[in-house]
């Protein structure tokens, strides 16, 4: 793993509080469970920041080591990861999505108010 790679990854976590490693984007995903995590994020209207991994091959490569997490997408919350599309899904149906999002943007609107 280069080191640069790791630093980068760390800072994208760290200065996003919802941060979405996807193939594709929000607008265009490229597969099934990247716009299944999309939908759901989504319905909790709040912003969130996302890394398309197809056009970042060092990421693709590093992250999962880093993350000890094999697939894709990969949602993290507040520098945690929260995990992927069948995680968010399940958290989305039971209602625990929308508040850690939301909790999550008010932490980041916070700190740029501040």
């Amino acid at each position: 793993m280069s080191e640069d790679v790791l630093t980068t990854i760390r800072e994208q976590i760290d200065s996003n509080r919802i941060l979405l490693y996807m193939k594709g984007s929000p607008q265009a995903p490229q597969c099934g469970f990247s716009a299944q995590t999309v939908q759901c994020l989504m319905s909790c209207e709040q912003r969130f920041a996302y890394i398309d991994i197809l056009s970042n091959p060092e990421i693709r490569a590093t992250l999962p080591q880093y993350a000890d997490w094999p697939t894709f997408p990969q949602l993290w919350v507040n520098g945690e990861l929260i995990g992927g599309c069948d995680i968010v899904t399940e958290m989305h149906e039971a209602g625990e999505l929308e508040p850690l999002v939301r909790e999550a943007a008010a932490l980041e609107s916070d700190s740029t108010n501040a």
